[in-house]
């Protein structure tokens, strides 16, 4: 493709895809186009110290496959991303290279080769969870001594006791409260999905207590940094690992963990499961598009998959004799 023959530029169909396409044409949600925007911002300085032009001077034949495959490399190999990481900065490509071929149908055969690069595979682990004890153990190392320390301790008891994710508890404002008939709140998930969950009681005078502290706007987001600034998932993470860090000191199991504030879901998904909760209800309680992603939690509880074991009918069969096999046949299989 000739670098002369596009009617609107790289930065043009950069603008109107984020400027318009995303957030007008599509309603993505602010999560959404952050991903995208810091997508581009990635490829734009990776295609800049490749090329030497500045992102405003780009144009879109410097975003061809081999280009992209570099960047992907550059992904994994300088800045440390995993496959699913890859993956994602790559669907964010695909995205904007299929609306740029409708834009500019001379860039089809360009986009079509970028759109043939293939998703990465990789290992699924299994997914980490606490026991109540040391979930008991962490709320009990938050410092309740200090106005930090207290909303920590709140902030991790309600992404237990709803199975929130920490995305969803820190865009919880005041007016997403309620108090009557039942103590709710009420959740804004992925995909623009709402949900209401219950609180227990046991959560509401700790609850109420860190509301009269914050400004009456029913706009006022529950949880802020010291600062009074929005707090951010890095924030809760570092906060969480440093509690973490004490808690081990009084429980050794949580020695060496890696736990995220994401485990507080697992964990929370768990407890129903091993409490007997129909699996349906959890999908629903946790936000899932699927119950089919919620199955994902029964692989993680070995003492169900004993008591599944011990259900299996035992064979009564006895081992067979040992017989050599013939000296050449064996010769023949080992080599």
């Amino acid at each position: 493709m000739s670098r002369k023959t596009l009617a609107r530029t790289l930065p043009e169909l950069i603008q109107s895809f984020l400027g318009h396409r995303l957030p007008t044409q599509q309603q993505a949600s602010a999560h959404t186009l952050a991903s995208y925007r810091d997508t581009i911002r990635l490829l734009l300085l990776f295609v800049e110290k490749e090329t030497g032009r500045p992102p405003s001077q780009q144009e879109l034949a410097d975003w061809d496959a081999p280009h992209i495959l570099k960047f992907l490399d550059h992904l994994e190999q300088q800045r440390g991303c995993q496959a699913r990481t890859r993956n994602t900065r790559l669907a964010a490509l695909r995205t904007f290279m299929r609306y740029a071929a409708q834009q500019e149908p001379t860039a089809l055969a360009l986009a079509h080769r970028v759109l043939t690069i293939p998703m990465k595979r990789f290992d699924r682990p299994l997914l980490t969870f606490l026991t109540p004890q040391e979930v008991e153990a962490i709320l009990a190392a938050t410092d309740a001594t200090t106005e930090s320390g207290r909303r920590d301790h709140l902030l991790l008891n309600l992404l237990y006791h709803t199975g929130a994710r920490v995305s969803e508890m820190l865009a919880v404002q005041r007016q997403d409260l309620r108090w009557s008939p039942l103590a709710l709140v009420q959740l804004h998930g992925k995909g623009r999905k709402q949900r209401a969950i219950p609180l227990p009681k046991t959560l509401l005078p700790e609850l109420k207590t860190h509301l009269a502290q914050l400004p009456d706007a029913p706009t006022s987001l529950l949880f802020c940094n010291r600062l009074g600034q929005d707090l951010t998932r890095s924030g809760v993470q570092k906060r969480l690992r440093q509690t973490v860090q004490r808690a081990a000191r009084q429980c050794p199991s949580l020695n060496g963990r890696a736990i995220s504030p994401h485990t507080f879901r697992h964990a929370c998904a768990m407890h129903l499961l091993q409490a007997k909760v129909d699996i349906t209800l959890i999908a629903l309680f946790l936000g899932h598009e699927s119950p089919c992603t919620t199955h994902h939690y029964i692989e993680l509880d070995l003492q169900m998959k004993k008591q599944c074991l011990e259900k299996l009918p035992s064979l009564k069969t006895r081992p067979r004799c040992f017989k050599p096999s013939e000296p050449l046949m064996e010769f023949l299989r080992h080599l």
